[in-house]
């Protein structure tokens, strides 16, 4: 007689399990702050892991306010250049692009990745606005670790509760650079959205995870029992089967910034031999606690939380940050 009931295996908040369109997260929803005007995102290159000792700043913790071990992801994040910005207006559809403007030189890769606007005429500006972005694009020329050095080019949203301070902000930082001190700082949460390590095409135990058969099955163990039953006579999209696994887009909520360091400081990140398949930090980075979704190289995009409950920590103390070779023995 068959089980009655048994938890099913693998989630289906993960559906549809696909590759991702792009080898860079999209954030897709954006949380309202309206406490000051600036950027509500930024990027940078995963680079790799290492540790470091800090006091914990976790009121409920058995070892709150001794120092600990954690582990912390390392991320390059050279300054982000404005290349224009676009204001947009709430229609039928949703969000329309009613006002767009280009800085009036632009870098010479990023016609690698679009097509830059040639007639830069400017339009008058519309009666009604709903939302202010920026138009930024990374600088991937400034980074060794990285072997490409095409931009990266996404936008981010201003908050702010008023709109002409946005405007304004906008127009400041047209055709300027804008580095991650003016999006976030340690002690403060931040979401990461990246695209996971690919694993390619794999079978259902691996997949989802599911029981091998019996040892007595007639052909094969690492198989599902069953596609379901005669009705409905389909098979639906909740029964386990073999399919793509990884390169898939993955949002990572509250992740704690350790540290951030700039690249005049001097303050040397780089362990014994270099991070693996990474090489030496040679600009700005920031530390996170714990792991972030992705292989090394990988753009990460950070954005403001969209869910937190923990408050920030104003004083993060960090002892000692882990340089040693992490190339095994």
């Amino acid at each position: 007689m068959a089980t009655p009931h048994h938890p099913r295996r693998g989630s289906m908040g993960y559906y549809p399990r696909v590759r991702a369109k792009k080898m860079q997260g999209s954030i897709r929803s954006w949380p309202e702050n309206e406490s000051q005007t600036k950027i509500q995102a930024f990027a940078g290159y995963k680079v790799g892991m290492t540790h470091v000792e800090m006091v914990d700043y976790r009121k409920t913790s058995v070892t709150a306010g001794q120092t600990i071990a954690s582990a912390v992801t390392v991320v390059e994040v050279p300054p982000l250049t404005v290349a224009g910005f676009r204001y947009y207006d709430e229609d039928d559809t949703g969000l329309a692009v009613v006002y767009e403007k280009w800085a009036e030189k632009l870098d010479k890769n990023l016609m690698k990745r679009i097509t830059t606007p040639k007639n830069r005429k400017e339009k008058p500006k519309p009666e009604s606005v709903t939302e202010v972005r920026l138009i930024v694009h990374t600088n991937p020329s400034e980074l060794t670790g990285v072997s490409s050095k095409v931009p990266d080019i996404f936008e981010i949203k201003l908050s702010g509760s008023k709109l002409e301070d946005k405007m304004k902000y906008a127009d400041e930082k047209l055709g300027k650079e804008i580095r991650f001190d003016e999006f976030s700082k340690a002690g403060k949460f931040v979401d990461a959205i990246g695209v996971t390590k690919g694993k390619g095409f794999t079978g259902h135990v691996e997949r989802f995870g599911v029981k091998l058969l019996p040892r007595k099955n007639r052909k094969h163990r690492r198989m599902i029992g069953t596609l379901g039953p005669w009705h409905p006579d389909w098979v639906r999209n909740t029964v386990p089967q073999a399919g793509q696994m990884g390169t898939h887009q993955r949002t990572v909520h509250n992740i704690r910034v350790i540290k951030y360091s700039k690249k005049e400081e001097n303050d040397d990140i780089n362990v014994s031999g270099g991070f693996p398949g990474y090489g030496l930090v040679r600009s700005d980075y920031v530390l996170v606690h714990g792991s972030i979704p992705g292989p090394s190289k990988r753009l990460i995009k950070f954005r403001d939380p969209a869910r937190q409950t923990t408050p920030d920590v104003e004083n993060l103390v960090v002892s000692y940050v882990s340089k040693e070779s992490k190339q095994g023995d």
